[in-house]
């Protein structure tokens, strides 16, 4: 029998968009656990207080507001779940993470015969894909005028996309989800727990599914939040959705909601760790004790500063999201953004090309929000790019950060 070494995982630098770097107090949290049962006081007080928490971060009087467990991924299968066979759907896509999320509904609207015919990529009569070039926001027009041609029962749109790092219009697809009567649905990936909004200003959208890792900076298997309106949950109640562990009723459940209201008796659920509830709930104790607006703030602020730093670099920022950089490499490093990346990682920084065509880097600042913590980015930036023969003053380039922030002080 061979018996492995133990694992060492070094420390790394995560500058990428997501998973962020994990913030000491929710790792202490977690590791501070006692071993309990999961039907515990203290455990089932922290699922309580979660989801109250959770409402305030996602701003809502949304009581199906609850963690899904595991990553981002399964909130988004949850939402996904209220899509039935047959449904008409109008999807928007413009990135890698909101096609992944098109496919998934095409999966899901899909008839018995649409999914055999080809299971792995359907293509149902019903789902509408509206693809918007690489690099590009969607627009409030795009939606209007897909949702006025196509009169959906559902439609579908990233908030923030990460894969080629855009900022699509939610005003517009929310308004544009009212005028048509249309029900919502929103890829809150990216942008909870980093933007300053509230999801109830958006009545247009009955649905978001976020994650765990981005903004709200806990670990990622923990738990994904989800927001439904009544709206929605009364089409799960009349129609039903095809699953069990996902589905947006008997999932709410295990957090105490139940009938549209929170109780207060001890309610069983699917034996959720005390050691992700407890990292969990000091993620948003962390993130809510800071301020939401506080926070959407610095972002931006340490976003403009790497911006700045890396086009003092030659690249071409394209991305317009205030917790990740998304560039073109200088003409001279054109076509090796997989190589610079790769020679970054082995150094312990985790940037990111993008995952799909064009190939660009991508650097992230989840939970480096602070001059300290740019300045490291962008120096170690700067050297993965000299290392591969980039022409610039990498001193003009940090005396200009310092300048930035010496003003901004």
């Amino acid at each position: 029998m061979t018996v492995f070494p133990a694992l060492v995982i070094p420390e790394t630098l995560a500058a990428g968009p997501g998973p962020g770097n994990t913030d000491p107090r929710v790792l202490e949290a977690f590791a501070k656990t006692g071993v309990a049962d999961h039907m515990q006081a203290d455990v089932l007080r922290g699922m309580k207080e979660a989801k109250l928490m959770l409402r305030e971060l996602w701003g809502t009087k949304n009581v199906y507001t609850f963690g899904v467990a595991g990553t981002g991924w399964d909130g988004l299968d949850c939402m996904h779940s209220l899509i039935l066979p047959g449904d008409k759907v109008v999807a928007f896509v413009n990135g890698t993470f909101s096609s992944i999320d098109g496919l998934t509904i095409r999966m899901k609207a899909a008839t018995d015969e649409e999914l055999a015919e080809n299971s792995l990529d359907p293509k149902p009569a019903s789902v509408t894909i509206i693809d918007t070039p690489h690099g590009q926001s969607i627009s409030a027009e795009t939606i209007d005028k897909a949702l006025a041609e196509h009169k959906p029962m559902w439609a579908f749109m990233a908030h923030w996309e990460t894969g080629s790092g855009r900022v699509n219009d939610l005003k517009g697809f929310s308004d544009a989800c009212v005028k048509h009567g249309v029900m919502g649905m929103v890829d809150a990936v990216s942008s909870l727990g980093v933007g300053d909004f509230n999801i109830d200003d958006y009545p247009g959208v009955v649905a978001w599914a976020s994650c765990p890792q981005k903004g709200v900076l806990s670990l990622p298997l923990t738990y994904a939040p989800v927001s439904f309106t009544d709206k929605a949950i009364e089409v799960v109640k009349k129609r039903g959705c095809r699953t069990y562990v996902h589905h947006p009723i008997l999932d709410a459940r295990h957090w105490g909601i139940i009938d549209g209201k929170d109780v207060d008796a001890p309610v069983y659920h699917q034996t959720h760790s005390g050691y992700a509830i407890a990292a969990f709930h000091e993620a948003l104790r962390i993130i809510l004790g800071y301020g939401r607006a506080r926070k959407a703030s610095d972002y931006k602020y340490h976003e403009a500063a790497l911006r700045q730093a890396v086009e003092a670099m030659g690249c071409e920022v394209t991305s317009n999201m205030p917790s990740l950089v998304v560039l073109n490499l200088p003409g001279k490093l054109a076509g090796r953004e997989k190589e610079l990346v790769q020679g970054a990682r082995a150094q312990g920084f985790g940037i990111w090309p993008t995952l799909s065509e064009p190939v660009q880097v991508r650097i992230g600042i989840l939970n480096q929000l602070s001059p300290e913590q740019i300045t490291e980015i962008v120096s170690r930036f700067a050297d993965a790019m000299l290392a591969m023969g980039a022409e610039f003053d990498k001193a003009q380039v940090m005396n200009q950060l310092k300048s930035y922030y010496a003003k901004a002080a």
